[in-house]
């Protein structure tokens, strides 16, 4: 990387931390939800010992008898201000549920919650989010030896794109600003700084970005018609009810999270497929350097062929895979496939495939031909660079 190539990354960087100081700072100003959980406080912990276990049953005058364990550990806090202190702990269990959290044992780690109107400390959860992050730092080390810089650009990226999602986006949401305006910059942001930050400012980034833009615009444009055409209401499910329950002075547009859903999630593939498209024609581009946009516009096409197969399968799988459990429920809860089928919750579920793949189709030849526009208008000049270059 040359040293134009170096300051023009700083300052891809620069504006990324700008967009989301600047973006938090403007939407945060108008947030004002209660908050419930003023006197809850949570810390990590380790189990030191098992100080004692009961088994006991439910208040016998109740229909139906429970077996509930309680049981009193020590637990040795390892965050927070009490770090290091020793605590007692209680843990219950009940067969009145269905799945039970399973007994805690000397050596886990667990989330304990203390609230001040209680008289101790209680079993919230098993502390898993370490081992989690010991397989992402995994990961994050193979991408950068797979990688190289270019592996180390893409988890930068990706960190500016999640900070973009949970300091502007959803305190947008939250502040009352309008969430379909908000999808739209969002989306746009991560597909310049992505594409930027990995691949540099070149023909294949530009032809990528306003590939990717078209895309999401043809999505967008018709997430908005459908929505108009199915009469959604944007209540799918528990947690979208509840949303409506948040102490916001203004509600939160139940349809307008819907359409945001679908297209941040269409955002990911079209900007693989644009990528991929882009990519292989600069490839083909610099193997003959006779070629005319005609050619490039064809091995798009043909290119976009191979790869809108197995990213139809990618994008449809992806959807069922995060909503098997939902299908299940559904399956057997429903008699009728009539009713299954018009069903919000599943209705919105096709809208998801159906939209990020219409997203996809018009991006493989929009891209296609602005890599043939790209590629072929400054041959000449390219050539006597490179020819300068060859003599040096």
């Amino acid at each position: 990387m040359n040293s134009n190539g170096k300051l023009f990354y700083i300052c891809v960087l620069l504006l990324s931390i700008a967009f989301i100081i600047i973006g938090n700072r403007i939407v945060s100003t108008d947030i004002d939800i209660g908050n419930y959980t003023d006197d809850i406080e949570y810390f990590s912990g380790i189990v030191t010992a098992i100080v004692e276990r009961t088994e006991r049953q439910d208040d016998p005058e109740w229909t139906l008898d429970f077996n509930i364990i309680d049981i009193t550990f020590l637990a040795r806090i390892n965050s927070g201000e009490r770090r290091g202190d020793q605590v007692a702990v209680q843990q219950h269990l009940s067969d009145m549920f269905l799945v039970n959290e399973r007994e805690v044992s000397v050596g886990d780690r667990v989330l304990l919650v203390y609230t001040g109107s209680a008289t101790g400390y209680f079993f919230a959860n098993y502390a898993r989010i370490n081992n989690v992050a010991i397989l992402a730092g995994a990961f994050l080390v193979l991408v950068i030896l797979f990688g190289r810089k270019k592996g180390f650009n893409a988890i930068v990226a990706l960190g500016f794109t999640c900070m973009a999602v949970f300091f502007v986006f959803i305190p947008a949401i939250l502040s009352g600003m309008n969430t379909y305006i908000t999808t739209i910059v969002i989306c746009i942001y991560a597909i310049i700084s992505t594409l930027l930050i990995v691949i540099g400012p070149n023909k294949k980034a530009v032809s990528a970005i306003f590939g990717c833009l078209g895309g999401v615009f043809l999505a967008g444009t018709l997430m908005l018609i459908m929505d108009n055409i199915l009469m959604l209401t944007g209540i799918l499910d528990q947690e979208t009810q509840n949303l409506l329950l948040l102490p916001t002075e203004n509600p939160i547009n139940l349809r307008a999270i819907i359409f945001a859903g679908v297209i941040i999630g269409a955002v990911g593939a079209i900007m693989d497929v644009a990528m991929s498209i882009a990519s292989s024609l600069w490839e083909v581009k610099e193997a003959g350097q006779d070629v005319d946009f005609a050619s490039i516009f064809k091995s798009g096409i043909n290119i976009g062929k191979d790869i809108l197969g197995t990213m139809l399968n990618t994008l449809i799988l992806a959807y069922i895979g995060s909503s098997l459990s939902l299908i299940l429920l559904i399956t057997v809860h429903t008699t009728s496939y009539l009713e299954l089928f018009n069903m919000e919750i599943v209705i919105v579920e096709f809208l998801r495939a159906l939209v990020g793949s219409f997203g996809m189709f018009f991006t493989i030849p929009l891209t296609a031909g602005i890599c043939g526009w790209l590629y072929t208008r400054y041959n000449k000049y390219e050539d006597c660079l490179r020819y300068d270059e060859n003599q040096r």
